[in-house]
């Protein structure tokens, strides 16, 4: 990757603002694109969708930052950066590339760093391949984007806030990505949403037992309203 990450900070508390941006300053790959001391300050930085990287506190008056990472567009990341360790479980709820505790070492932020980086390396090579194909799908994995074979899938389920592919191996990948959005992807001619927490894919469905599809262990539900569809399409 040689472009430079267009970055912002916002936090509350002057000290620690100040040596996340000696940071920043001291780490070629990041170009300083503004320094907040609140959210509210920040929001006309990242609407425009131009900021790849938000350096966030959480702990913040008026406006916090869970509630200020559901405004911050989706090609934005977020590392999350706050004395309150208890914030970690909702930090990764919304998909930040990272968590860091204060007091901030170096070493810490670089790691997170090195972890934006490659997310962007690897979204841009997703982007710029020459050999787009409906053989793989891109996923969002947590701070990773990872491309799947769509013939190793067998299913797709919603898990509580998660998506999870299931693969013929036995592997799962999850995501926070929507249901709706995966659909998408996915070739309409193999793939099928059979209930509303679950896409099969009909090429790798060996067994169907009392109305219900069968992987290993795993039943999966056929909506009454999708039935007559699955089964015609089942028999082709």
């Amino acid at each position: 990757m040689t472009r430079p990450l267009k970055c912002i900070l916002v936090d509350d508390e002057p000290l620690a603002r100040e040596l996340i941006k000696s940071y920043i300053g001291q780490t070629p790959v990041l170009q300083l694109q503004g320094c907040y001391e609140s959210a509210a300050e920040a929001i006309k930085s990242v609407v425009a969708g131009d900021i790849d990287l938000v350096f966030l506190d959480i702990n913040m008056p008026l406006l916090n930052g869970i509630d200020f990472a559901g405004v911050i567009p989706a090609s934005t990341r977020i590392i999350f950066i706050t004395a309150y360790q208890q914030y970690a479980v909702d930090g990764f709820k919304v998909n930040a590339l990272d968590y860091l505790l204060k007091p901030v070492s170096f070493a810490e932020f670089s790691r997170a760093v090195g972890k934006a980086v490659e997310w962007f390396a690897m979204r841009d090579s997703f982007r710029n391949s020459r050999r787009p194909s409906r053989d793989t799908i891109t996923v969002k994995a947590d701070y990773r984007l990872v491309q799947i074979h769509t013939d190793q899938l067998t299913y797709i389920e919603v898990q509580n806030d998660r998506v999870i592919f299931n693969r013929k191996d036995g592997s799962q990948v999850s995501s926070l990505m929507s249901l709706k959005d995966i659909e998408e992807q996915l070739p309409a001619d193999s793939f099928m949403r059979v209930h509303r927490s679950f896409i099969v894919n009909i090429p790798n469905i060996e067994v169907v037992e009392r109305g219900r599809i069968v992987f290993g262990k795993v039943y999966i539900p056929i909506s009454d309203s999708r039935r007559e569809e699955f089964f015609s399409r089942l028999s082709r």
